[in-house]
């Protein structure tokens, strides 16, 4: 890893042992094996960033065009949030640039203000997430420990992520400080990411509404962002939530199962899960690999015997199904 970014490494493990289980990369890959996955590029980064704005742009210009493909526009732009949401994770492990005020430039203005975040505020609960995976210490354990559910249980979860009852919670609740109960699962990851950039957060908005106003379509900032944030962004979020951390057995004392891989096809990719953030496995293991690597991570560890302990699921229904195994 590039020195610049050995400070996050003493951010993450300076006070004491990590309680999460860890494997060092040297006990399964010769130093030549593992040198491509730690080297950064200056140009990946930024591209992933504009490729995701320019999906978003283009489904906007899609729904703006031919308003009957409106709901394939905000199941697209949604996941493009969540896309977003993503890149500024990458940002929190200096994944996005190696020089570091471009990285955090990237990761905070162009990926997570748009969307309500802080990466500020995310990358210490962040990295205290990765230092107790699954442990008692883990700020994201509420995202894993409700489940296995019931189904009607899983499907009221969903229908508050798709009428906007999430989106209120995370995004006025918590920014009026009205909600403060931690254990609840709506809020243990989005209340960090999206109640601390609240006026950086309305500027930006305000910006992508005048340049709606200007391009004649006004409305489009309402039905074709707003509406995406406020629905699509928050379901698409707790089934990664579930899908990288429930129903895990001995994720909190085997670092090969601290947390699961989903394998996702090209409508997975482009409706749930962008920018490989399904290969969760594979990062918790070696959180410094950049995203773009982690599917040649994965067949790497599939190579060799440990590999078999690591949690693979075929697909999210296949996650789901085990995440509502009670009855």
């Amino acid at each position: 890893m590039a020195a610049d970014f050995a400070w996050m490494r003493r951010a993450a493990y300076s006070e004491a042992m990590p309680a999460a289980p860890r494997i060092a990369a040297a006990s399964l890959f010769s130093p030549e094996d593992w040198a491509p996955f730690q080297q950064r590029s200056a140009w990946i980064g930024p591209l992933l960033v504009l490729h995701c704005w320019a999906a978003i742009v283009a489904a906007v210009v899609v729904g703006v065009v031919w308003p009957w493909l409106i709901p394939l526009s905000i199941m697209i732009i949604g996941t493009r949030q969540l896309g977003l949401a993503i890149l500024m994770h990458e940002a929190a492990h200096g994944g996005l640039s190696p020089n570091p005020r471009l990285n955090d430039f990237l990761g905070h203005w162009l990926c997570a203000v748009p969307v309500g975040a802080s990466l500020r505020a995310y990358r210490p609960y962040h990295l205290s997430h990765h230092k107790y995976a699954q442990q008692p210490e883990d700020p994201d354990l509420p995202l894993s420990t409700p489940f296995p559910v019931t189904r009607a249980s899983l499907r009221r979860k969903l229908v508050r992520d798709l009428t906007g009852q999430t989106f209120f919670k995370q995004r006025v609740l918590f920014a009026l400080k009205a909600f403060r109960d931690a254990r609840d699962e709506d809020l243990a990851e989005g209340a960090v990411v999206t109640g601390k950039s609240v006026a950086p957060f309305l500027l930006v908005n305000a910006g992508l509404l005048a340049v709606c106003i200007v391009a004649g379509a006004w409305w489009a900032w309402l039905v074709l962002w707003l509406l995406p944030m406020a629905t699509w962004f928050p379901m698409v979020t707790r089934l990664r939530n579930i899908a990288e951390h429930a129903c895990v057995e001995g994720s909190s004392h085997d670092a090969f199962r601290a947390a699961r891989t989903t394998r996702a096809n090209w409508l997975a990719r482009a409706l749930i899960a962008p920018y490989w953030v399904n290969f969760h496995a594979e990062h918790h293991l070696f959180m410094h690999v950049p995203c773009w690597r982690l599917p040649d991570l994965h067949y790497a560890l599939h190579a060799r015997p440990e590999g078999a302990r690591m949690e693979v699921a075929d697909g999210y229904a296949q996650v789901l199904k085990r995440a509502t195994s009670r009855a």
